[in-house]
């Protein structure tokens, strides 16, 4: 009888305890995430995007179906970012919708998604030595107080293989994300002057970036030509933008135009310069003869900006690490456009130490001048840097086409690794310190506030390719189909500019995949098909062998 009330006494205590722990566990819910990468943890940028979240964030991912491995497993850790921004915010709700999986409205969803910039994404599927094409839907909508953002799965690259592909887009998924909430939950605060009436860029040459800023900033257009008028005027107004942009200007600056932004820098404000010193693009090479005539340009800032710590040399970069031209190969009605090296074209390299060129593609430039950088008491960061097979030309020179049918001198390439763009940090002195000044303002100042300054030595890496007058992605050339990191670049630059550089760390974190290799195992499918499922039966065959063997000879009188 004792030992019954004990044994009872002992299963009471036993469920007591699985109920405490259970409750204890239901408040005290705790995720690990073991990976060497971290990938399942989000940074600290991302949990501030849905830090003021107080109604349903719902989201609604299009990426479901039956899927190759690589695109599953985008599905998956789509859904395994998600679930974290779930746990920690329960009003960030989201749900998996396959538009495709009735066959009946397949095509209406199709052109209703597409209405609204989801584009389908075509995949290759080999199954077999056989390839077919499946569509998928690499997008997600994301609701929040009635408004609505379209957030992209897929990082496209061109030539990249599906697993590359994958893996650049599993990398992008928290940035992906992580903007798309900031631009539901947080307002615009920071306003940004494009300058313009010095022979800046058109609008339509610069759509596709703009476009991009005004996701997150306020855009105006900014001319100085009133400083001629009202110059204190002029200063207080620029002084309203948190930034300036001044995209490839063609007209000098005049002393007044340079004083209002030297004293817009005092003041604290940010630039972000795109300027070279040489005359020189490639439209110039569109006529019979195919040649044009590099020359210097001067658009007066050259103590403008040797104040500030740099110098823009006239000289062209010359490097064999290049993006094609396309040129037109053949006569008349047979002519084809064909992708030809072009050295005039540099493809940057970034610098990986910093955030803004960290886990970026090249950067394409076109007819660039080189920087120096010189010594003053302002930080600079060299960001984009040319080749090790670079070479610099002086102008004026004669550039032609037929340079492309001229097999290069490696040897000539000596002047490696030269300074395309540079950032500056720091207290400025003013240009006009201890100089007669083009104007008299109230409250001239000579020394800077702590502020920042990014020049890049050609104004082609902001210009986006016009087709039909229609602006195409920036980055992205139309005829050789490669995509170029000058979008992502400017961006992280305006973002590091503005102190909004959370989204550029996320950016730059790294998550590295381990794929499969189809093609081995194409090669050795029989063999491991043998090892998996034979081998096991013959192991245990044998074993069942041994078995009987030892147990007759155990038993056996």
């Amino acid at each position: 009888m004792l030992k019954t009330k004990k044994h009872i006494i002992a299963i009471a205590m036993t469920l007591i305890a699985i109920i405490v722990i259970n409750l204890i566990s239901s408040k005290l819910y705790q995720r690990f995430d073991l990976t060497k990468d971290k990938r399942y943890t989000l940074s600290d940028a991302a949990l501030q995007t849905i830090d003021g979240v107080d109604s349903p964030l719902v989201i609604d991912v299009f990426l479901e179906g039956d899927f190759p491995s690589e695109f599953r497993r985008l599905r998956n850790e789509t859904q395994q970012l998600l679930e974290e921004f779930s746990v920690n915010n329960s009003n960030v709700k989201f749900d998996f919708i396959n538009p495709l999986a009735d066959e009946a409205t397949r095509n209406q969803n199709l052109q209703q998604l597409s209405q609204r910039g989801l584009q389908p994404f075509q995949i290759s599927i080999k199954n077999n030595g056989k390839t077919t094409q499946e569509v998928i839907i690499p997008w997600a909508l994301a609701s929040y107080n009635e408004q609505t953002v379209i957030i992209p799965l897929i990082k496209n690259k061109i030539g990249a293989t599906d697993q590359e592909l994958v893996n650049s887009s599993i990398q992008n998924l928290e940035y992906a994300f992580a903007e798309g909430f900031k631009k539901l939950v947080n307002p615009k605060q920071k306003k940004i002057a494009v300058l313009r009436g010095n022979g800046q860029l058109s609008d339509v040459y610069v759509a596709d970036f703009l476009k991009k800023l005004g996701e997150h900033y306020y855009l105006a257009p900014f001319t100085l030509d009133s400083v001629a008028s009202n110059p204190q005027r002029t200063l207080q107004d620029i002084t309203n933008y948190d930034l300036i942009i001044s995209a490839k200007p063609s007209i000098p600056f005049s002393e007044e135009e340079k004083y209002v932004l030297d004293q817009f820098t005092m003041r604290g404000g940010k630039s972000l310069w795109l300027t070279e010193s040489i005359v020189m693009d490639r439209d110039s090479l569109n006529n019979s003869s195919g040649t044009a005539v590099a020359i210097m340009k001067d658009l007066n800032l050259n103590d403008f900006f040797f104040k500030y710590g740099v110098r823009i040399n006239p000289v062209i970069v010359n490097d064999l690490y290049s993006a094609p031209i396309p040129l037109a190969i053949g006569e008349g009605n047979n002519a084809q456009f064909q992708p030809v090296q072009w050295s005039y074209s540099p493809l940057a390299a970034s610098n990986p130490n910093h955030p803004i060129t960290t886990n970026l593609d090249p950067v394409k430039f076109d007819f660039a001048s080189q920087i120096d950088t010189l010594k003053n008491g302002i930080d600079k960061t060299l960001l984009l840097r040319s080749s090790q097979l670079t070479k610099l030309e002086g102008v004026p020179r004669e550039i032609s086409l037929d340079v492309v049918t001229q097999e290069p001198d490696p040897e000539s390439y000596k002047e490696p690794n030269q300074t395309l763009a540079v950032l500056l940090e720091g207290e400025f002195t003013s240009v006009y310190d201890k100089r007669v000044k083009p104007f008299k303002i109230s409250d001239d100042v000579t020394k800077s506030a702590p502020t920042k300054m990014i020049v890049i030595a050609d104004g082609d890496v902001i210009k986006n390719e016009v087709i039909r007058n229609q602006p195409q992605e920036l980055g992205f050339e139309f005829l050789t189909k490669r995509k170029f990191g000058n979008k992502e670049f400017l961006e992280n630059a305006v973002n590091y500019l503005l102190n909004d550089d959370g989204l550029i760390n996320i950016r730059a974190k790294e998550v590295k995949l381990a794929f499969l290799d189809f093609q081995k195992i194409e090669n050795q499918k029989s063999k491991w098909q043998i090892i998996n499922i034979a081998l096991p039966l013959v192991i245990l065959g044998l074993f069942g062998i041994v078995f009987n063997y030892f147990r007759r000879k155990r038993y056996t009188k």
